[in-house]
């Protein structure tokens, strides 16, 4: 099934951040989940050959909100350069389609506070 949804990817190395990350993203209804994997990351940075033990973090987002995904990932995030990539999901199957769609804010709306 066709979607409007994408995997925004992320990483980050401290704990603290990638709460705060998750904890704004889903208070926001800017993600309908959030997934965290262990990962070894090797990169060039400021002229010089890098590695790191990071995590990466799969962000699953309408596609139309990856502006508000990137400004909150900014706001709670300490690195210089955070990566902060979207890639479309193209194929879903209905039933998570349909859970995407409640666990969201759609776009223009306004969220409603809990009674």
């Amino acid at each position: 099934m066709d979607t409007d949804y994408s995997i925004v990817v992320t990483t980050y190395s401290r704990d603290k951040t990638g709460s705060r990350i998750v904890g704004a993203l889903l208070a926001a209804r800017l993600a309908a989940c959030i997934q965290v994997v262990p990962i070894r990351s090797f990169f060039t940075w400021k002229g010089k050959p890098s590695r790191a033990r990071e995590k990466l973090m799969l962000i699953k987002a309408r596609s139309g909100d990856f502006g508000e995904v990137r400004k909150t990932i900014l706001e709670h995030h300490d690195y210089e350069v955070p990566e902060i990539a979207s890639v479309r999901i193209d194929r879903v199957s209905a039933a998570y389609l349909r859970w995407m769609d409640e666990v969201t804010r759609r776009r223009g709306s306004r969220r409603r506070r809990p009674s």
